[in-house]
């Protein structure tokens, strides 16, 4: 057992850390850059961009003909995602529907990748020479962060377009107390300006932070179960424990995985949902 802790802590440790320009000391630095996050965040845009403009390229608007396989799906998953937005939003800005679509398809993506199996690009990718190599954008709060960041921006952008500079300064400054006497409004637009810059704030934060959150706690009990041989090895299956170890990991890793299937669409469908509302509160009056 002694033996086993340091290898168990490797493994984690292995498995938790980003194949990076330079090992990241402090919380907040800007030079570091996480390769595999980059990498794979741009594999699953191209995967997902080039498999639906290819089926775009394809559909045809004549009624006798009848979409199927792979173009039925995206017609059924364009459909699902404006009718949220319609539901949500009554304007007609001609980005949000886009971006909801973009947004659920590209963060479900990311999650998937926490359903390969824990090992199997790690290992590929040392086998090609790559000390480590995590599959997961959204286990990185970069990727989350800059996803969610995005979004602000585009939150920031609608309210002062809509409303004005001094509209959206009025929503920050006299909401939600507002007198007649200028004098001792004053001091309440300070208290309100407070109020809703955490609110505001808080949105970003939380929109990242519950994605990021959700889907690291998944990738952990995935690395936990296969620590589950590790410490025997092949040597392990040559005994009953052994293999009932092995057959035990098989059927709580299979379990999870279901669940977690379960998981990651929620949280695609949360930050999509989340996005559109937020965009949608942009462009009201209040």
């Amino acid at each position: 057992m002694a033996a086993a802790e340091p290898q168990i802590g490797e493994y984690i440790e292995h498995h938790l850390t980003f194949l990076t320009n330079k090992p990241q000391n402090t919380l907040v630095n800007f030079t570091v850059i996480n390769y595999d996050t980059v990498f794979f965040s741009v594999l699953l845009a191209v995967l997902f961009a080039g498999s639906f403009y290819l089926v775009a390229r394809r559909a045809s608007a004549s009624t006798t003909s009848v979409p199927r396989g792979f173009q039925s799906f995206v017609e059924m998953l364009v459909d699902w995602v404006d009718s949220q937005v319609k539901d949500v939003y009554h304007g007609t800005n001609q980005l949000i529907a886009p971006l909801a679509l973009t947004i659920f398809c590209w963060v479900y993506l990311f999650n998937f990748m926490d359903l390969v199996p824990v090992d199997l690009l790690p290992d590929i990718g040392g086998a090609l020479g790559l000390a480590h190599l995590k599959v997961v954008p959204s286990t990185d709060l970069n990727g989350v962060f800059g996803l969610s960041l995005t979004v602000f921006i585009l939150m920031i952008f609608y309210s002062i377009k809509m409303k004005g500079p001094l509209g959206f300064l009025a929503e920050l400054t006299l909401h939600p107390f507002r007198v007649k006497n200028i004098f001792a409004q004053i001091p309440l637009s300070i208290v309100n300006l407070l109020l809703e810059s955490v609110t505001l704030i808080a949105r970003p934060v939380s929109l990242a932070l519950r994605l990021f959150g959700n889907i690291f706690a998944g990738e952990m009990i995935f690395v936990l179960l296969a620590l589950l041989t590790l410490a025997h090895g092949y040597a392990g299956l040559e005994t009953f424990s052994g293999w009932g170890l092995l057959l035990l990991q098989a059927v709580l890793t299979f379990a999870w995985g279901v669940f977690h299937l379960l998981i990651i669409t929620i949280q695609a469908f949360i930050f999509m949902v989340l996005t559109i509302v937020y965009l949608a509160m942009a462009h009201e009056h209040h």
